[in-house]
């Protein structure tokens, strides 16, 4: 009993509280109730706010949540943007051109004057928009060695909800498991759908064509320009060749050397060195001598 004493005492507290710091007495206040309202984009959405009647001394805001509030209907009047591409039908708003940044939360405030006091209610109307992808980005090497493992990747990042990617080769569909396809017997690959790679583990030359991916989602598809993917086998047959003329190159050098060595091109440079340097000794020598001679005279 006490404590719901102390209870009624706080709410009686809060009430003077309000009325002292100047604002209006709140009669009742709704719980807001979500509601999801799908749009796809460029095109139009309803939002609506479930008042059970406009009177004329009802006051209506509706504010975008999130991060930031920011005012969509203030004073009697669309604000920002949608001034130009929206309008009012009753206390429910239709944008007639949605864009994918209209996505987000919504609060409609209604407020109206009542015996009993200030009568506020609120709705949250949650709004989606979905968007077709774009053309997705195909990554396709230009050629690959036999018995490899290649992986092909696709990827939009426009879409929503989330695309499905399928690939096609020479513009047959891919199943998800070359186990599937007849056509593709002599090869080994698998599709990821979600993550868009098609991934072979030993590819072959029959793996050789022309690849292009499409990214799929309850909106629309779009497809990648196909692209050329070359498979060739090692030349064992070139490499052997290369290193047979390499190894002649080097043999040649080394006899070039030897045939030098023995001819004696590299002694008689070596002797020339010799005799230069003997022919300065001897000039030094005759030099001195005919100092000391004349020195003696």
């Amino acid at each position: 009993m006490a404590r719901w004493s102390r209870h009624r005492l706080l709410l009686l507290l809060l009430r003077y509280l309000v009325v002292a710091l100047g604002y209006h007495k709140v009669y009742g206040v709704s719980a807001p109730k979500d509601q999801v309202v799908t749009a796809i984009e460029y095109q139009e959405a309803l939002l609506a706010c479930k008042y059970p009647k406009k009177t004329l001394s009802s006051r209506l805001e509706w504010k975008k949540v999130g991060r930031s509030v920011s005012f969509v209907y203030y004073q009697q009047a669309l604000q920002g943007d949608f001034k130009d591409r929206a309008e009012m039908i009753d206390f429910s708003i239709r944008i007639k051109n949605v864009t994918r940044s209209d996505a987000g939360q919504y609060r409609c405030e209604v407020s109206a004057p009542t015996e009993q006091g200030q009568n506020l209610e609120e709705d949250m109307v949650t709004l989606e928009v979905l968007v077709a992808p774009a053309v997705p980005s195909c990554e396709v090497p230009s050629s690959a060695l036999r018995g490899t493992v290649v992986e092909l990747r696709c990827q939009d990042k426009e879409g929503n909800p989330a695309p499905e990617y399928t690939w096609f080769k020479d513009g047959v569909r891919l199943l998800g498991n070359s186990k599937l396809g007849s056509q593709s017997t002599n090869s080994s690959y698998t599709v990821n759908s979600k993550s868009g790679t098609l991934q072979f583990n030993t590819i072959s030359q029959l793996d050789s064509g022309e690849y292009s991916c499409e990214a799929r989602n309850s909106v629309g598809y779009r497809r990648c320009p196909g692209k050329r993917m070359q498979v060739d086998d090692l030349n064992i047959g070139g490499i052997i060749a290369a290193v047979v003329v390499v190894a002649l190159v080097i043999s040649i050098c080394g006899l070039g050397v030897c045939y030098a060595q023995r001819k004696g091109y590299f002694s008689k440079e070596s002797t020339f060195q010799k005799n230069s340097s003997a022919s300065k000794a001897t000039t030094m020598s005759e030099n001195d001598f005919k100092h000391t001679k004349s020195f003696i005279i």
